[in-house]
């Protein structure tokens, strides 16, 4: 597995490889996302117009099977980053995780820490003070949720990443078998950066 940040040529290059990997990765339970291109390519298009923005790719040899993405929050949807300023947080210093996304096949072998890792030698590299990310709340009688489902709080917890309690927001797609867009609550968990590694 060839784990690393994409040249902004690469990421452009990748663009539809990336579309394909969200809709795939993201139907299933938490997020049970009904995807489609012309979605995928609005979404996207927010990480090709940030000039600060990353994008790590995993490629099983010249196949890409992961990615992960990560901006300024300032630069991301505005729904993201209105809670943190009426919080009284200054949206500027964070640096906003996306999505990270994987093919099933290629799990347990360490490349979720690796995009960790690197998105978060980026946001030391540009100065940030914290990165942040969020992640959909689904309740527990959900009737989709898979039986023996355990979320990955354990995992971030473990990479230093805590819930930020009381800050949500809200963000609209189509959930699998539904005809219309709804919106879905998001909780933020944050972990402040060493920029001395």
């Amino acid at each position: 597995m060839d784990v690393r940040r994409l040249a902004r040529a690469e990421a452009e290059a990748a663009f539809d490889d990336l579309a394909r990997l969200r809709i795939t990765v993201f139907r299933d339970y938490p997020y049970l996302y009904e995807g489609d291109l012309d979605y995928e390519r609005r979404y996207l298009a927010t990480y090709m117009e940030s000039t600060g923005a990353v994008v790590i790719g995993a490629f099983d040899e010249n196949r890409l099977v992961g990615a992960a993405t990560a901006s300024p929050l300032n630069d991301h949807f505005e729904a993201f980053a209105e809670p943190f300023a009426k919080r009284g947080l200054d949206p500027a210093n964070f640096f906003y995780f996306g999505e990270s996304v994987l093919e099933k096949r290629y799990r347990g072998q360490g490349v979720g820490v690796q995009f960790f890792e690197e998105r978060e030698k980026a946001a030391a590299e540009a100065g940030f003070d914290a990165c942040v990310f969020s992640a959909v709340i689904r309740p527990a009688d959900h009737p989709l949720r898979p039986a023996g489902y355990r979320p990955l709080d354990d995992f971030w917890r473990h990479r230093g990443y805590a819930r930020i309690e009381g800050l949500t927001t809200g963000f609209s797609w189509r959930d699998v078998g539904q005809a219309q867009e709804t919106v879905k609550t998001m909780e933020y968990w944050t972990r402040r950066i060493d920029r001395a590694g």
